[in-house]
């Protein structure tokens, strides 16, 4: 069984622990002491090879215990809760991508909706204090209010994938007026770094470049997204489990507080992979905005949230770990399911 977490009665649960953010939000509690029982179903959105390979990190380090399982499942879900009495909840678990949505729109349904509902249940059933969720940036959908603030109207998404997490902010909300629990969603905006994610414009831009074939730039380059390190999210995501005071219901985004250019990007990318990318200038995708930027003001005041790498130093770390890992992405490279 499990030991206690210091300062706390029960374990964290994070969910979708073998995925980007919530393996290095894993290995950061782990490190500050806690102790944490990561989820995840493994499913094949991109390869696998890369969640084994988080995964198998996290199960080197003394107070995690891993499980395999679907979280759409409710009588596994009420299993795991009755197993372990978390003290918190980190769910980070979600079927990502705004295209992917176009069209498998039910893998949305049962990854981002039923399992969020089970776990909001099984928090209120078992006496969880504290439950925080990722929703995203893609909330705002067409705003072109910028930057983009909480108390922003978000009624209009543009993408499936967009109104489940919107939907997943309602639902928390209930949650919380109805039955106390403390719920704090987390906006993400354009996470990247080491250990990221292969269907993401950095990784795809430099794979290419790499193996001589051509960058796809949507919107004919006229694009800006807030690119935040993953560090900088991670302290947040900490922030907002620990910081006390902020609840019955919160929202925050996490963002680096800058537009930047997507050419701008491109151009560190060239400079750090010493090559220059041919570029396929596309139209603007269905589901895209043309920019992002995040006013993370109250972030700053509430949770200490301060975002400290630029593009500029936090793209040079994710090449240097894409360049010292080559025999795992040669492994994503040759899996069946790198076209996502």
């Amino acid at each position: 069984m499990i030991s206690p977490s210091p300062n706390s009665d029960g374990p964290i649960l994070v969910t979708g622990s073998a995925g980007f953010i919530g393996f290095h939000t894993s290995l950061k509690l782990l490190q500050s002491g806690y102790s944490v029982v990561g989820v995840d179903n493994f499913n094949d959105y991109y390869p696998v090879e890369l969640k084994r390979a988080r995964a198998a990190l996290l199960e080197e380090r003394a107070g995690f215990v891993g499980r395999e399982m679907e979280l759409a499942s409710t009588e596994d879900v009420d299993a795991l809760f009755v197993e372990f009495k978390f003290s918190k909840v980190c769910h980070l678990a979600a079927q990502a991508g705004v295209r992917y949505s176009l069209t498998n729109p039910f893998a949305y349904e049962r990854s981002n909706l039923a399992a969020f509902l089970n776990i909001l249940e099984a928090s209120r059933q078992h006496g969880t204090r504290r439950l925080v969720y990722a929703s995203s940036s893609s909330v705002y959908g067409g705003n072109t209010k910028i930057p983009f603030s909480e108390s922003d109207p978000v009624d209009t998404p543009i993408s499936l994938y967009a109104a489940t997490k919107k939907s997943n902010e309602l639902m928390a909300h209930c949650y919380s007026h109805l039955f106390g629990i403390e719920t704090v969603g987390l906006r993400f905006f354009t996470v990247y770094g080491p250990w990221g994610r292969p269907d993401m414009a950095m990784w795809l831009f430099i794979e290419a470049m790499k193996t001589g074939k051509p960058i796809k730039v949507f919107n004919n380059g006229d694009m800006r997204r807030d690119f935040t390190y993953i560090d900088d999210i991670v302290a947040g995501v900490e922030a907002a489990l620990m910081t006390e005071g902020i609840g019955p219901y919160d929202i925050f985004n996490l963002g680096n507080h800058l537009g930047e250019d997507l050419m701008d990007m491109i151009g560190i990318l060239e400079r750090e992979v010493d090559v220059v990318a041919e570029k396929e200038f596309l139209p603007m995708q269905p589901g895209d905005v043309k920019e992002t930027y995040a006013d993370i003001d109250k972030a700053r005041c509430l949770l200490g949230f301060d975002p400290k790498t630029p593009i500029k130093e936090g793209i040079p770390k994710f090449v240097e770990w894409y360049e010292t890992h080559s025999e795992l992405t040669e492994l994503i490279r040759s899996s069946k399911n790198t076209s996502v």
